[in-house]
């Protein structure tokens, strides 16, 4: 579950701001998809750990359920989950205590809004010979369970692996809340994070990467039935109850197979040959004042080029560890091929000749368009201001 600002589906993430959604439930086969993926690679990522979800109410994840579920099975040492206080979260519409609340005798009709509450799994508590979900024991927090707070760190602390759908306008600052303590993790996320100046670094390092991912890369949540107006076109389908987004992807530092199998690629000569959207895009252009040559499509990367190359920010769902090294970005954060002018009427000569070549020819917006400060690139003398970033690789030495 995640409490975030709106997001959209077919699209950007701003498309359906305008709606009061905020509470999305993922769905248990895609929670079971991405966390076969790591099963698949090691058997026994999960074996003897403490697994943490600390956005996840079982009375309501799938996220819960499912690590409940196969507590045995996966050979779990212990599993927390918490949740976060009703009267804290801005965006539920309304709320009511499930039964497994109210008729258990920790039960407080104060505390049930004003507090989160934290459930363990960790032993036979009944006595049936096996661990599941009806051995799940259960309290409030002291506070509202934020995830943020001194007793839900500390819960961090002693876990080995945390996974939820964490707050999308949260993501970064949680993805360095969990990295803090050198923790294992696997999150949902929106697919702009490895841009981010926050990210992006630990992209680069190897510190995380995209996990395997949704289905053909189209994600569907659960809304509450009383929160489902309101949304973009497209967006919500009132047969399922279900919101599609594309832009939205798992992240980790958990290994899958599929990171280490490497792309399929052509020669330089065979792409200018056989790849007709390459040739239609103009083949391989230089950036003006950066030493790489551009490529628009992942597919036309060329297996025989040895210096840096820009490739669009997609082709990190088939990076490969051992294929390629990610060297940089083309934003102007991280210093390397952009730069940033107030405006068209301000540019020196001499600025118009050291701007960088971010050749997205599709989404190019002239700078005289734009008054505003940005990014901007340059393609037969005329500036243009960046839309989308590129990711920049080299080809391992040995690959």
């Amino acid at each position: 579950m995640t409490t975030t600002e709106p997001v959209a589906g077919n699209g950007s993430l701003a498309a359906a701001r305008t709606a009061q959604n905020n509470e999305y439930y993922t769905r248990w086969v895609d929670i079971e998809s991405e966390m076969n993926a790591y099963l698949d690679y090691d058997p026994d990522v999960f074996r003897d750990k403490t697994i943490l979800l600390p956005c996840d109410d079982p009375e309501w994840s799938n996220f819960a359920k499912f690590f409940a579920l196969n507590f045995g099975p996966f050979g779990l040492k212990r599993l927390i989950a918490t949740s976060y206080a009703p009267d804290s979260n801005p965006g539920l519409v309304s709320y009511q205590p499930t039964l497994f609340e109210t008729e258990a005798p920790q039960f407080d009709e104060v505390k049930t809004r004003r507090h989160g509450k934290k459930f363990v799994l960790d032993r036979d508590v009944n006595g049936d010979g096996v661990v599941n979900i009806d051995d799940l024991q259960w309290d409030y927090l002291d506070g509202d369970g934020d995830y943020r707070s001194d007793e839900v760190t500390a819960l961090r602390d002693e876990s080995d692996i945390i996974i939820t759908n964490p707050p999308f306008s949260l993501g970064r600052e949680f993805i360095r809340w969990v990295l803090e303590a050198d923790k294992k993790f696997s999150i949902i996320g929106p697919n702009s994070f490895p841009t981010t100046k926050e990210i992006f670094p630990l992209v680069k390092e190897g510190r995380m990467w995209l996990g395997q991912g949704f289905a053909g890369g189209n994600a569907y949540f659960r809304v509450p039935e009383d929160n489902r107006g309101g949304w973009a076109d497209g967006v919500y389908d009132p047969e399922t109850g279900l919101v599609k987004f594309r832009n939205v992807t798992w992240f980790t530092n958990l290994e899958h197979g599929q990171r280490h199998a490497p792309m399929q690629l052509m020669t330089q000569a065979d792409n200018l040959r056989y790849n007709k959207q390459l040739v239609k895009k103009g083949g391989y252009r230089r950036y003006d004042n950066f030493d790489a040559i551009d490529v628009p499509l992942s597919i036309a990367i060329p297996s025989d080029y040895d210096g840096v190359m820009g490739v669009p920010v997609s082709y990190l769902d088939n990076h490969c560890p051992e294929q390629f090294d990610i060297v940089g970005i083309t934003k102007t954060w991280f210093g390397a091929a952009t730069k940033t002018y107030p405006s068209q009427t301000q540019i020196s000569p001499t600025g118009r000749r050291s701007t960088v070549g971010k050749l997205n020819d599709g989404g190019a917006i002239p700078v005289d368009k734009q008054p505003d400060k940005k990014t901007c690139y340059e393609v037969d003398g005329q500036l243009y201001i960046q839309t989308y970033p590129r990711i920049l690789i080299q080809r391992k030495a040995d690959a």
